[in-house]
């Protein structure tokens, strides 16, 4: 601080918690006001080295927004008023006591938004909150993302968040379906500065090749671009795999002895050659031959599949091909390959795993029945578990920092299934789409209020590192950190305390983490529990995450290794490496090898097989989603940073459609879809695939009684009063988010 600068300027070091790339950015706060001058990239972070995408100068607006709740609401009267913590929580919990004592756990649902994914205290404290309420009944944004991700990496690897993620750093050749990094930043893929990774691996030689029915601003820079017909990225994969066997171009080097089911796999591919599914995908045979020839022959290369290739009726077929084609050629678990990071608040020793049951399908859903997985169930089935009759229904539902009436499909059903519950509660920052039908609204600390650490996004990341993000701001004193909320709600339930539930939650993992077998087997839980101290919450359990970790100091302060406080004093966050070779250390399964055929997937083949021979599933116009780098979630519309600009919410047409349709650039079209209907501004561009329409997902800003002024100037339409809940992968259950079947008309 210079001696010009007042005493009340701060300085704080931390990471962005908008998006899953977790840049570093430096905070300039005047501590004695209470307020953010700027935030700007921080140079000396080792992993995003000073980028910063737009979406970090949201994090100002957010502290700021006159619209974000700081105070509890309760509705009385068809009307919100604030109220205190104590009546709020108290008739929160009294609510669903008496919901879950007249008609059991399962009477409440719970909806889990992508926020929690960024919040430490969210993700150390859901599980016990859950359990807490004790229904089955649990919903995520997970399901209208990456479950068939998880479900096939479960399959194939052992466990849900067994993540093989592009080494992107070191590859040579990156193949790229349903995912636009550019704009996303990256997903299930950890990776600040996404256009100076891909420009490096152009200047080393190597090849960006994406597969995608939109010219996307990633696929603009790419040495090739196909276009593909939405929803068939597992019949372009299995004749990848196909030509990888025809033609003698399999090389699994030292996965051979890892891996088993690769005959199965030949067997399986033998009927979706390149000329037999050019019919479905729109792709010539010869550019899948000469793509898997391009693949097989790379020195070091990686197919990276994202949430294009899970939003698909073949999901789960799709992300599962995605690691068989990496396997085959050699590329799991190498580097410039896809590999599995090893995050700090792992286990400590790369042994093989004891393998568990498979989370799926030990229980389903009442109406549909659709499978568990991992402890949740596919969202598509929440508003026909609450509008169905029966004793059985959902009658109260829990959404923390979720908004499922704009993010899942047929909002418009699941609107009118939220009128009809007995309570609704909402854990939220914003009087928004979902929680306007809420009872009563608690409202976390913003983020910049509170600590953190990327427990989840370490694990996805392209490169181990450590980072720990300081409070910039101090709390309001009569707020709350969500995992405060979460707990007390548990807490009052059940009748017990906060601090018991905490304490629980501390010696679960003091039992898996300390004592004779275990990674501390010197150290008792008493001693662990002392150097803990006493201060409760996410950082205690955190610090012994850590210290019992990889890279931990095993509770000896003065070794070298991660505490907490060790990683604090570092401000900048902490480089542990380029990710290295795993396997079969991080395997979980049930043969301690890669299981590249599960009879689950062998299974679904049959269905992907009758789909290769049905030509009426081939429908004339198809609508897909896109991302936009100024935006992530539908609350980021609501920050006048990252909504300033043309309007965003278009629908892109190609130029062949737009004639054949009668529409004109920057006219108005109808949109409408089994479930719905919008009307949306038209844009003309030659970056659409003929046949292919798109609209953005999380707007519609438009609905009465919400509370986000800045949105609601720019209201748009939601894309997801066309996604259709009756349509899903059979497998996961996931809701087909691409290739929804339309008709376009102009409208005046």
């Amino acid at each position: 601080m210079s001696a010009a600068e007042p005493v009340s300027l701060r300085r704080f070091h931390r990471t962005c918690p908008l998006c899953e790339a977790k840049c570093g950015i430096t905070v300039e706060v005047d501590r004695s006001a209470g307020r953010v001058l700027t935030i700007k990239g921080d140079p000396a972070d080792p992993f995003s080295r000073g980028y910063l995408c737009p979406k970090a100068y949201g994090l100002k607006g957010l502290q700021e927004d006159p619209d974000r709740l700081r105070r509890p609401l309760r509705r009385r009267g068809g009307r919100f008023e604030e109220v205190s913590w104590e009546e709020a929580l108290g008739f929160a919990a009294e609510r669903l006591r008496e919901l879950r004592d007249a008609h059991g756990p399962d009477a409440i649902a719970t909806y889990l938004g992508n926020p929690n994914a960024h919040d430490l205290g969210s993700a150390i404290y859901m599980p016990a909150f859950q359990r807490a309420l004790g229904t089955r009944w649990r919903f995520s944004a997970t399901s209208v993302d990456q479950l068939p991700k998880s479900v096939a990496s479960c399959l194939l690897f052992g466990t849900p968040a067994s993540f093989a993620v592009p080494d992107i750093d070191r590859t040579s050749f990156l193949l790229v379906l349903g995912a636009n990094p550019l704009a996303s930043n990256g997903s299930l893929m950890t990776a600040p500065d996404m256009p100076e990774r891909l420009r490096s691996l152009r200047q080393r030689g190597g090849r960006l090749v994406v597969v995608d029915p939109r010219r996307s601003e990633t696929a603009r820079i790419a040495d090739r671009h196909l276009f593909i017909r939405p929803g068939s990225d597992a019949f372009l994969l299995f004749s990848l795999v196909h030509v990888l066997f025809d033609e003698g171009l399999v090389r699994l080097g030292r996965l051979a002895e890892l891996t088993q089911g690769v005959d199965e796999v030949r067997a399986l591919a033998r009927e979706f050659a390149p000329e037999a599914t050019a019919p479905v995908t729109g792709i010539e045979p010869e550019a899948v031959r000469s793509l898997a020839r391009e693949f097989a022959g790379a020195e070091r290369a990686v197919c990276y599949g994202r949430i294009g290739t899970c939003t698909q009726e073949f999901g789960t077929l799709a992300s599962w091909l995605v690691d068989v084609l990496n396997v085959l050629t050699g590329n799991l678990d190498r580097p410039g390959g896809a590999m599995f990071p090893r995050p700090a608040t792992g286990p400590a020793e790369e042994r093989p795993r004891k393998a568990g049951r498979v989370p799926y399908g030990r229980w389903r859903s009442r109406v549909r029945e659709l499978p568990e997985f991992a402890g949740e169930l596919p969202v598509a089935a929440l508003a026909e578990e609450i509008d169905s009759a029966g004793e059985a229904r959902v009658r109260a539902l829990v959404t923390v920092a979720g908004n499922p009436v704009l993010s899942t499909p047929n909002g418009t059903r699941l609107a009118k299934a939220l009128e009809s519950l007995e309570f609704v509660l909402s854990v939220d920052i914003y009087l928004n789409e979902t929680s306007r039908f809420a009872d009563v609204i608690l409202p976390p600390t913003s983020p910049l209020e509170r600590t953190n650490y990327d427990l989840f996004f370490q694990a996805l990341s392209v490169r181990n590192v450590a980072k720990w993000t300081p409070r910039v701001l101090e709390p309001p004193p009569d707020s709350k950190a969500q995992w405060e909320i979460l707990l007390e709600l548990a807490a009052r339930v059940n009748g017990t305390t906060l601090e018991a539930i905490d304490d629980l939650v501390l010696e679960n993992l003091l039992g898996a983490t300390v004592g004779e077998g275990r990674s501390c087997p010197d150290l008792s839980p008493e001693e662990a529990r002392r150097r803990l101290g006493p201060v409760r919450g996410p950082e205690r359990i955190l610090d012994l995450m850590l210290r019992a970790g990889p890279y931990g100091d095993r509770f000896r302060d003065e070794a070298p290794g991660l505490s907490l406080a060790k990683l604090a004093a570092e401000e900048h966050g902490v480089d542990l490496g380029p990710l290295e070779p795993r396997l079969p250390a991080a395997l979980a399964t049930a043969s301690g090898r890669i299981e590249l055929a599960p009879e689950l997937l062998v299974q679904d083949v049959a269905r992907l097989r009758q789909a290769l021979d049905d030509r009426t599933r081939r429908e004339s116009l198809v609508l897909v989603g896109r991302r936009h780098l100024r935006s992530n979630n539908s609350w980021m519309h609501n920050l006048p940073a990252l909504a300033k600009g043309p309007e965003r919410c278009t629908l892109l047409v190609s130029p062949s459609d737009a004639e054949r349709l009668g529409l004109r650039d920057g006219g108005r079209a109808g949109v409408r879809s089994r479930v719905g209907a919008v009307v949306a501004s038209v844009r003309v561009t030659d970056e659409m695939m003929p046949g292919v329409v798109s609209l953005p997902h999380g707007h519609g800003h438009d609905a009465p009684g919400t509370r986000l002024r800045v949105a609601g100037e720019k209201p748009g339409v939601s894309s997801n009063l066309l996604t259709d809940e009756a349509r899903l992968d059979a497998l996961s259950g996931n809701a087909v988010l691409n290739g929804i079947p339309v008709e376009v008309t102009a409208a005046s």
